[in-house]
C-alpha cells in the first residue's frame, strides 16, 4: 500500500498496483505560500498580542486574568502538562478564577497538532460548556501591504477617544485599555469620518518578531464595501514590514462571512479553530 497526500492535506491509502505514474509536486512560490507555524507558536503569539494583566503558571499551563475583558485575556492557555492529573488541575483553575470573581474558562483548539483535541473531548466529557468558537487564519504579510495605498489612514500608538468611538465594545474601561494597548509593538489605525462623527474605519496590529497580528478591524456600516478595511490593513501591514515582520495572523469568528471573504482575498487561510470552555456550573456569568 502507498500513502498519498492530496492537495487539501488529507492522506489516503492506495494499492501500489493502482499507481500508473507519479511525479514530485514542487512547493508553491514563497510569496504565495502561507507561513509555516505550529499551534503552540501561534497560541503564544496570540496571547502576547492580547495580553492579560495577571498570569500564573500551573505546570506548563498559563492562567490569565484581565479584569473580565474578553475571554481571551481571562482564560487558561493549556500548552503542555499542568503537572497535576486533569481533574486536580481543573479544580485549581476554578479556585484561581473564583478568587478573582471570574468564571473559569479554558481555551483549547481543534485542527491543531498535539493533544488539544483530546483536551477538548475531556473537557466536554466533564461538562465544560463550549461557548465561543473562532478560527485563526495566517498569511504572508507583503501581499496585504501591496493591496492598497493606505492613504488617509492615521497610525498611532494609543487608542484615542475617536478610535474607541468606532470600537464595537462600548464603555471601554481602564482595564480594557491596558489589554488593548498591551503587546510587544502595538499600532492603531484610524480612517477619520466627517467632523464630529466616529471614524469611518479602524484597526489594530501587534508586531511580535516575524508576526503581525490584526484585530479590531471595523468599518462604519454605511461605508462598507468601499475598500476601507483593506486600506486599514495595508497601512498596518506596511508598518509591520518596516519593523521586520513577514507573516500575519488574525482571528475571525465562524459566522463572520464578510470578514472571512475579505481575509481570503488578502491571502489568508485557516490554520486552526479555538474554543473557550466555561466551567460546568452557573457560578459566574458568561463574559464577551
Amino acid at each position: 500500500m502507498l500513502m498519498i497526500t492530496r492537495r487539501d492535506g488529507r492522506s489516503v491509502r492506495i494499492a501500489e498496483s493502482a499507481l500508473v505514474a507519479g511525479k514530485v509536486v514542487p512547493a508553491a512560490p514563497a510569496r504565495r505560500r502561507g507561513p509555516a507555524a505550529s499551534y503552540d507558536e501561534l497560541a503564544r503569539v496570540g496571547s502576547r498580542g492580547w495580553p492579560p494583566l495577571e498570569t500564573e503558571r500551573l505546570g506548563e499551563w498559563e492562567l490569565r486574568a484581565g479584569g473580565g475583558f474578553t475571554r481571551r485575556a481571562n482564560s487558561v492557555l493549556p500548552l503542555g502538562d499542568p503537572g497535576l492529573p486533569l481533574d486536580a488541575a481543573l479544580d485549581a483553575v476554578r479556585r484561581w478564577y473564583g478568587e478573582r470573581g471570574l468564571p473559569a474558562y479554558v481555551q483549547a483548539a481543534t485542527g491543531a497538532e498535539g493533544t488539544q483535541e483530546l483536551l477538548c473531548a475531556e473537557l466536554e466529557r466533564r461538562g465544560w460548556v463550549r461557548e465561543v468558537t473562532a478560527e485563526v487564519w495566517t498569511g504572508a504579510l507583503a501581499p496585504v501591504a501591496d493591496r492598497a495605498e493606505g492613504a488617509g489612514v492615521r497610525l498611532s500608538r494609543r487608542a484615542d477617544e475617536a478610535w474607541l468611538a468606532r470600537y464595537r465594545r462600548k464603555g471601554v474601561s481602564e482595564v480594557a485599555l491596558r489589554v488593548l494597548c498591551g503587546g510587544p509593538s502595538v499600532w492603531f489605525a484610524t480612517v477619520p469620518g466627517p467632523a464630529g462623527e466616529p471614524p469611518a474605519a479602524i484597526g489594530r496590529c501587534v508586531v511580535d518578531g516575524r508576526w503581525a497580528g490584526f484585530a479590531a478591524v471595523e468599518v462604519d456600516p454605511g461605508r462598507r464595501r468601499q475598500g476601507l478595511a483593506t486600506e486599514v490593513m495595508a497601512a498596518l501591514a506596511r508598518r509591520a514590514l518596516d519593523e521586520g515582520a513577514s507573516a500575519a495572523w488574525l482571528q475571525v469568528e465562524t459566522d463572520n462571512e464578510g470578514g472571512r471573504g475579505l481575509y481570503a482575498r488578502l491571502g489568508f487561510s485557516p490554520h486552526h479553530s479555538y474554543h473557550h470552555y466555561r466551567e460546568p456550573d452557573d457560578s459566574g456569568a458568561a463574559r464577551p
